[in-house]
């Protein structure tokens, strides 16, 4: 038999509890939520749900803070995404402008405890103040910080960092933190200091997305990788950029099969696409959409760097890291952006084991006094570490020039641990391009000429002396890969 004499005493106190609950759950209120709704933007409650599988969220910290500010302004939990654990914070701007609280930093810093013990991603979604100005009134224990905690997940479990409105201060600081970096355009922007306390240290008088909006930080800076048109749109990116990367416990992602474009096949436009001349310009975007399975190319930061293409892509269903010069912009030439784009994207992704393949069609990094202050070799020494230390299958293929040390960045030494590399018969490979070397040095017309026919000789001299694997017909290039990929080894070594 069941007693009964203890529901009485019961009663008040799940009341209360429920209360409590529905008070946190609250958010800013009415009318805090209600200014906020219009089209295309959520708050913060329901873009954890949106990113999340249907009834997967369950939160932990709800009771922090205070009566004043539910939940401490931040909402946090374990979710699933595509049946994949995930955990998920998002500032709440509706209670006390989003700013972090004692109660709310614990709850960021348990939230990185969490996905390192679990090897699961972590997804921050900012739109807040920073640090709270009270939180200097209220005494709270020395303890790691979610920076610090953050740092120590670099490499082991994905980290996506959504920016749906002004992110400030220590709030900001999550995105350089962050393997990809999503941007609601018109509302997001990210700044280190408001434009308030910019107009008082500096005089500067700027508003919030001129300061940290999308020109500054998906073209200019670069720390954004990609745009999205609103919060829904940002949210779906944060799935499908997670489908590309293994589970931390190394289970393979699943692969969406929407397109089928899995097999072998002949890149017969590849012949249409890309001019034997080494002068003319073509779009490598064209190139590799012509050679990688339809619509699985996710770029990381078009609008920065644009001589280099960094994006993730599928072959054979399989997730790859492809990086690729892009002849259109400074004829594929490195500068300092697109050298820094490479060096991190290739660190980030190939930390998750995903093979590497590098398509070079370069005259080389970018001369001039303006490069050279801005820190070319460095830039550039920085991506060929990237490469070179990339513990995972890796394939190169000259598509037509890669001259000097950009030959070297884009990986095309075939002994700097390639599993593969190889040629297109337009490929020419030179310290620096013929005539220029012929005029620096002051060589005679015979040894001109005879450099000249050489560099336009094409790559048969260095695939004679097994320079290159392999030359092959560019129509061959996606089944090429496919073979090199066929058996490779899954993560680092």
């Amino acid at each position: 038999m069941t007693d009964d004499a203890n529901r009485p005493a019961w009663q008040p106190l799940l009341e209360d509890l429920e209360r409590r609950r529905r008070a946190a759950r609250a958010m800013g209120g009415v009318d805090k939520l209600t200014a906020r709704r219009r089209p295309g933007r959520l708050d913060a409650r329901a873009r954890v749900e949106e990113v999340c599988d249907v009834g997967s969220f369950a939160e932990l910290g709800l009771l922090a803070g205070d009566g004043a500010t539910p939940a401490d302004a931040f909402i946090a939990g374990r979710g699933m995404i595509a049946g994949r654990t995930v955990f998920v914070g998002a500032e709440d701007v509706t209670v006390a402008g989003g700013s972090i609280g004692t109660a709310g930093a614990t709850k960021r810093a348990r939230l990185c405890e969490l996905a390192r013990r679990e090897r699961a991603p972590l997804v921050l979604i900012l739109e807040g103040a920073g640090h709270r100005a009270t939180n200097a009134l209220h005494p709270h224990r020395p303890a790691p910080n979610d920076l610090q905690l953050m740092a120590d997940l670099i490499g082991r479990v994905p980290l996506v960092v959504v920016v749906a409105g002004p992110a400030a201060g220590h709030s900001a600081l999550a995105a350089p933190m962050a393997d990809h970096v999503i941007m609601v355009v018109g509302t997001g922007c990210l700044f280190s200091a408001g434009p308030p306390l910019v107009a008082v240290a500096t005089g500067e008088e700027i508003d919030k997305l001129t300061l940290g909006g999308v020109e500054a930080h998906a073209i200019a800076s670069g720390l954004v990788h990609e745009v999205a048109a609103d919060d829904r749109a940002a949210l779906d990116g944060v799935r499908r950029f997670l489908s590309y990367l293994a589970a931390g416990d190394g289970a393979a992602v699943s692969t969406p099969a929407a397109s089928g474009d899995v097999d072998e096949r002949p890149t017969d436009a590849l012949l249409d696409l890309i001019p034997p001349n080494p002068r003319a310009p073509y779009d490598m975007r064209a190139v590799l959409e012509a050679t990688f399975d339809r619509g699985s190319l996710l770029e990381s930061g078009p609008d920065h760097g644009g001589s280099l293409i960094t994006t993730l892509a599928r072959l054979g269903g399989r997730p790859v890291v492809v990086v690729a010069n892009q002849p259109l912009v400074l004829a594929g030439a490195l500068d300092v952006p697109a050298a820094e784009k490479g060096a991190r994207f290739i660190e980030r992704m190939t930390a998750f084991g995903l093979p590497l393949i590098l398509l070079a069609d370069n005259p080389g990094m970018l001369a001039g006094s303006a490069a050279e202050r801005a820190g070319i070799l460095r830039s550039g020494a920085r991506m060929f570490l990237a490469q070179h230390r990339a513990d995972v299958p890796k394939i190169h293929v000259t598509i037509r020039k890669a001259f000097g040390f950009g030959s070297s960045v884009m990986g095309q030494n075939a002994f700097d641990r390639q599993s593969l590399s190889l040629a297109f018969p337009t490929a020419t490979l030179g310290g620096i391009p013929a005539g220029v070397g012929a005029a620096t040095s002051k060589a005679d017309e015979e040894t001109r000429d005879a450099l000249v026919a050489n560099e336009a000789g094409g790559p048969w001299r260095l695939a004679g002396t097994v320079s290159y694997d392999d030359v092959i017909d560019p129509r061959e290039l996606r089944n090429a890969l496919l073979g090199g990929l066929r058996g490779a080894r899954d993560g680092p070594s």
